[in-house]
């Protein structure tokens, strides 16, 4: 995996300290959300908490006070993009891309590999082998569910079973 390339802003020290102007502030949670879902995506990583290494940036000794890290994220949230894991407010599920994505993508291998009306468990779903080389391969369980809750919605999946037992039936 290449290294990731952070933008040239990421080298700018005001781009750690929260603008007090709220036109100013709002570009730069702007930009601040672009940045993390790129890095998310890039490393195909799900979670994201206020205490990632993204918001500091060593070269610079500079960091996104905690506080500023939280609005971000809570900016986040409030578009779409991320949703709260947790009470807490420490914490994000980051949708690179969205459940609605990730419900096309699932949906699209189930036709295209004539598993309409088969039983899958969502194990095999995201580590089986035959989702190795699909772009869901290793998808996180909580954004799995926000997809597989799209395809029920649609009427095309049904989910049944409890705790680890659950399984998938699609139409």
């Amino acid at each position: 995996m290449a290294d990731f390339q952070y933008p040239a802003l990421y080298s700018f020290p005001p781009f750690f300290t929260r603008q007090p102007n709220a036109t100013t502030w709002s570009t730069q949670q702007s930009a601040w959300s672009a940045l993390i879902l790129a890095y998310c995506e890039r490393h195909r990583l799900f979670k994201f908490s206020v205490g990632h290494e993204l918001f500091t940036n060593t070269e610079l000794s500079r960091r996104l006070p905690t506080p500023a890290a939280i609005e971000v994220m809570e900016a986040m949230v409030k578009q779409g993009k991320a949703e709260w894991i947790g009470p807490e407010k420490q914490e994000i599920l980051v949708y690179w891309k969205t459940p609605r994505d990730w419900a096309n993508a699932v949906y699209d291998w189930i036709d295209t590999t004539g598993q309409k009306g088969g039983v899958l468990t969502l194990y095999e779903i995201a580590w089986g082998q035959l989702t190795a080389s699909t772009e869901f391969h290793g998808l996180d369980e909580t954004v799995l569910r926000r997809a597989l809750d799209v395809l029920v919605e649609r009427g095309v999946a049904k989910i049944f079973g409890s705790g680890d037992e659950l399984g998938v039936k699609f139409f």
